[in-house]
C-alpha cells in the first residue's frame, strides 16, 4: 500500500513545536536519530524515536558530495526537510550548517526556510567552512544566533533553536572558549546549546553546568562510550547521532560490495527482509 504524505497544517506543525519543545524538559535525556530521506525516516518512527533531526552528513552523502565542504546549498537542504517532515508525524529539527552563508541575514533566512518547510527546530553552527579560518570570531559569531533567534521568535509556533560551538571539531581544544561561547548565544536566545566532540565525561559535564538551556550532545568518542542514562546524570538533554546511521548504512553496502566483487557472497543474517522493512515503514 503506497503511503501519502502527512498534511502538515498550520495545528499540526504547532502541535509538533510543543511536542519537540517538551522532550527538552526531561526527564532524562532523549535521542534524536537523524535519517537522510523519507524512508529512513520512517523507520526511525515505527522504530519508536520521539523525533527526528536531519543530516547534513548524510545528506551530502545521498547526492554524492563531501560533508562539511559547503557543497550542498540551503534549498536542498530544505527539500530534505521537507521530505522528512512530510513522511511521519513527528517533530523534525533542521541541519542548517552555518546558515549557508556568513551574514546574521543568512542564518535567519535558513530558520526561516526550515520552518516553511515544516521543521519545528534547528541548528546554526559558528563553523566558516573555511579551513583557513575555521570558526566565526566570537562577537560575529553571536550576531549570527541573535538573528536566527529573531527569526525563530517571528514564528507562529515555538521553534526550538539550537546553537553550535564547533571547537573540538575543528582542533581547537579550548574548554573555556566553548563554554564561553555556549553562554553567550544562550543569552542571544538559543533554545538549546550544542558543543560536537567534547572529549570526556568531564569536560561534558562542565558545559551542563555552566549553561541553563538544555545541551544536546553528539555521539561520537566519549559521548558514545557512555550509555543514555549516563549521559543524562552529567546533565545532557539530547543526544544526536550526526551521520553515524548514514556512515553505518554506507559501510554495511561497501563491504557487502566488496565480497561480491572478491567473488563470494557474503552471509545474508541479520539482513531485513522486504516484508520487515514493509512493516517498518507501516509503522512510521
Amino acid at each position: 500500500m503506497q503511503r501519502t504524505p502527512v498534511e502538515l497544517t498550520a495545528a499540526e506543525q504547532h502541535r509538533r513545536a510543543t511536542t519537540f519543545a517538551e522532550l527538552h524538559r526531561g526527564p532524562g535525556a532523549f535521542v534524536l536519530p537523524n535519517p537522510w530521506d523519507a524512508g529512513t525516516a520512517r523507520i526511525l518512527a515505527g522504530l519508536g524515536y520521539p523525533a527526528l533531526g536531519t543530516t547534513s552528513g548524510g545528506l551530502a552523502s545521498r547526492l554524492g558530495r563531501r560533508d562539511a565542504a559547503r557543497q550542498v546549498g540551503l534549498d536542498e537542504a530544505v527539500d530534505n526537510v521537507r521530505e522528512i517532515a512530510e513522511a511521519t508525524g513527528l517533530p523534525v529539527s533542521a541541519d542548517l550548517e552555518n546558515g549557508y552563508g556568513d551574514e546574521p541575514r543568512d542564518a535567519a533566512d535558513a530558520v526561516r526556510a526550515a520552518a516553511l518547510a515544516g521543521a519545528v527546530g534547528g541548528s546554526v553552527e559558528d563553523a566558516t567552512g573555511r579551513a583557513d579560518d575555521p570558526i566565526y570570531e566570537h562577537d560575529r559569531a553571536v550576531e549570527r544566533i541573535a538573528a536566527a533567534a529573531e527569526a525563530a521568535r517571528e514564528l507562529p509556533f515555538r521553534f526550538t533553536l539550537t546553537a553550535r560551538a564547533e571547537n573540538f571539531l575543528h582542533g581547537r581544544a579550548d574548554l573555556a572558549d566553548t563554554i564561553r561561547r555556549l553562554r553567550a548565544y544562550e543569552e542571544a536566545g538559543a533554545d538549546v546549546l550544542y558543543a560536537p566532540a567534547l572529549p570526556d565525561a568531564d569536560a561534558i559535564r562542565a558545559v551542563c553546568s555552566a549553561v541553563t538551556a538544555p545541551v544536546n550532545v553528539l555521539a561520537v568518542g566519549a559521548a558514545r562510550a557512555l550509555s543514555v542514562a549516563e549521559l543524562a546524570e552529567l546533565g545532557v538533554r539530547r543526544i544526536s547521532l550526526g551521520s553515524t546511521l548514514a556512515r553505518a548504512a554506507l559501510s554495511a553496502l561497501v563491504h557487502e560490495s566488496r565480497e561480491i566483487a572478491s567473488g563470494t557472497f557474503p552471509d545474508a543474517a541479520g539482513v531485513l527482509s522486504g516484508a520487515d522493512l514493509a512493516e517498518l515503514f507501516e509503522r512510521g
